[in-house]
């Protein structure tokens, strides 16, 4: 077998000259900020660093403390969230910050286990939370790491079901000393050196360690089960004016895209669009003459792909707006719509402008 003994040495070596600039990271020697490991730890789940680093940047810069994100209205921060995906981050984000404000006096814990009782934190934002942020003796286990460690140890079951084994044997390799380094060396060697495709192992400073590596195998972990096909959902988006506003609704508060604003539409369903009943029941004024607006809007989501076409409408001034409010088109971009329906809107100004 591999010998290990010195896998921490070597990769915290390593990050000490490699390690990368982000946004959220306490500079070598400084003791990072509990806040903003949060942050960038919430909204980087199911998200990229490139794609994170701005909104965080938007964020701290409007909310620049807890106390100051505990105390924004939640339609600001979905709005400010708008883009980024899976929105419920976004609810649990604002109930989180509001619960440390309220109750724990605008401290985070500094453990594990009181970690996890905050709203919206599960074991891998709590394990980088205490680390990172408090110095603790944590596994941090991200999809970077899951790939390193498959390699490490030349782990050939597939994901997502080796999972625990992946974090088991993560916890092997976590050292006593610099554990928030260590959890954040982990995660630049997999974005930078071990990477999912053509990984760099000549220049690797734990190939030594690596059991993959040895075998010739490491481009082909970790395996992974095949994912199903993807079903595709159809509906019809309404876009009504009136006086120079387009008519909005709130999403409710659970489930997909919720609380988000959105166009109305019919139900997204399976089987094929709807029939001409159900995009009549479903308009948001049954006397307005609606105009099918050429072509398509395509989104995909975690677990199907959307396709909407968009049909156009006008209510005349000042229609009362029985389910959802009306927005000055300008205005449009300040608003909590989610990406799908940014996408209504540009379709539907490309084909009414």
């Amino acid at each position: 077998m591999t010998d290990r003994t010195d896998f921490a040495a070597r990769l915290l070596g390593w990050y000490d000259s490699h390690r990368r600039t982000l946004p959220w990271r306490a500079p070598p020697g400084e003791r990072a900020d509990p806040y903003r490991v949060w942050l960038s730890e919430i909204m980087l789940q199911q998200t990229t660093v490139v794609a994170a680093a701005p909104y965080f940047l938007t964020f701290l810069q409007r909310w620049p403390t807890v106390r100051h994100l505990a105390e924004a209205p939640l339609d600001d921060v979905l709005a400010a969230w708008a883009g980024l995906g899976y929105y419920a981050r976004a609810r649990n984000l604002h109930a989180c910050a509001r619960h440390v404000n309220e109750r724990l006096g605008g401290r985070f814990p500094d453990d594990e286990t009181a970690l996890l009782d905050l709203p919206g934190v599960g074991a891998y934002t709590a394990a980088a939370v205490a680390a990172i942020a408090f110095g603790r003796k944590a596994t941090v286990v991200d999809g970077n790491v899951e790939r390193v460690v498959a390699r490490v140890f030349a782990v050939t079951d597939p994901l997502p079901g080796v999972k625990p084994r992946l974090r088991a044997l993560a916890a092997t390799l976590t050292p006593d000393t610099r554990p928030g380094d260590y959890a954040q060396a982990m995660m630049d060697l997999g974005a930078t050196v071990c990477t999912p495709r053509k990984p760099q192992c000549l220049i690797c400073p734990v190939s030594h360690a690596c059991e993959a590596t040895r075998m010739g195998i490491a481009e082909t972990l970790p395996a992974r089960t095949a994912k199903a096909d993807k079903p595709t959902r159809h509906g019809v988006a309404f876009w009504l004016e009136s006086a120079m506003a387009v008519l909005l609704r709130r999403r409710p508060p659970t489930g997909l895209l919720g609380g988000m604003a959105e166009v109305p539409s019919t139900p997204w369903e399976a089987g094929g669009p709807p029939t001409p009943a159900a995009v009549q029941a479903a308009a948001p004024l049954a006397r307005v003459p609606w105009r099918p607006l050429p072509g398509s809007v395509r989104h995909t989501f975690s677990h199907f792909h959307l396709d909407l076409t968009v049909t156009a409408g006008e209510a005349g001034d000042n229609w009362p707006a029985a389910d959802g409010y009306w927005v000055p088109i300008g205005a449009l971009k300040g608003e909590a719509l989610p990406s799908v329906m940014r996408k209504v809107v540009r379709h539907a100004l490309d084909h009414t402008r």
